[in-house]
């Protein structure tokens, strides 16, 4: 594969294999891999701690796959070419880690507070459990509480794929590597130096999480992932470069 880092190819061959384990295993529905490998929230019992991991390299279907790996091959080769390979998969998988947990911090955020409250009115954990898991109301709840699980639904069932994580810390370096870089999207195609693009890109994906409002991606992305992601590489590359030639350096 020429005229591809080392790092890069491998992530994209296990991304690659992922896929086709994917819709090949258990009735080509994706199913059973998802059950394995797809991030759950904690409190699901889908949840598996191996699950923090697998997920990265798991994708939704063949669109999902094509841009992410796309991305991961322009801008994860140029980014390894200038740091790497130890530091472009430590800046990689600490990204996704990094989305991992803004995306599961954003979620309990959300979550906890409504499930206090839905305790304080009267139902027990059990009662809240069986709704969540059943998508059924039991007898004698009020629209209020009816409103929360419905809130809480969503959340409790959530599940996460992707490497969109890694590839926003990597398009953050790429950005403090590149400042002057222009980049485009595929759909607004007006060239936007990297250190105006990258911090954009990350300013809507809080816009979309807070708000609900999607711009360029599916309704159902994980922004917060991409927001954590994103500042998880910009602050290690930060670091090394305020400490690139002290004792903490690290080559």
């Amino acid at each position: 594969m020429k005229g591809i880092t080392d790092t890069v190819k491998h992530l994209l061959i296990i991304n690659v294999i992922m896929f086709i384990g994917t819709m090949a295993v258990g009735g080509g529905n994706g199913e059973l891999f998802y059950r394995w490998f797809a991030l759950y929230f904690p409190k699901n019992d889908l949840f598996q701690p191996w699950q923090v991991i697998t997920h990265m390299f798991m994708h939704g279907g063949f669109t999902h796959l094509l841009f992410n790996m796309f991305a991961l091959w322009m801008f994860g080769t140029a980014v390894e070419q200038q740091l790497g390979s130890k530091k472009f998969l430590f800046i990689y998988i600490s990204a996704g880690l990094g989305a991992v947990l803004f995306q599961l911090g954003y979620y309990y955020f959300n979550y906890i507070p409504l499930h206090a409250e839905l305790i304080s009115s009267g139902l027990t954990s059990d009662q809240i459990l069986q709704m969540l898991t059943s998508n059924q109301a039991i007898n004698g709840i009020n629209e209020s509480q009816f409103l929360k699980l419905q809130q809480l639904f969503p959340i409790y069932n959530a599940s996460m794929v992707g490497a969109s994580g890694c590839i926003m810390g990597i398009l953050a370096a790429f950005g403090m590597m590149n400042p002057e870089a222009k980049l485009m999207l595929i759909f607004l195609p007006i060239p936007i130096k990297a250190k105006y693009f990258i911090p954009g890109i990350i300013i809507l994906d809080i816009v979309s999480a807070l708000t609900g409002q999607s711009f360029f991606s599916p309704s159902n992305t994980a922004y917060m992932a991409h927001v954590g992601g994103a500042i998880t590489g910009f602050i290690i590359m930060w670091y090394w470069k305020k400490n690139q030639f002290n004792q903490n350096r690290w080559d």
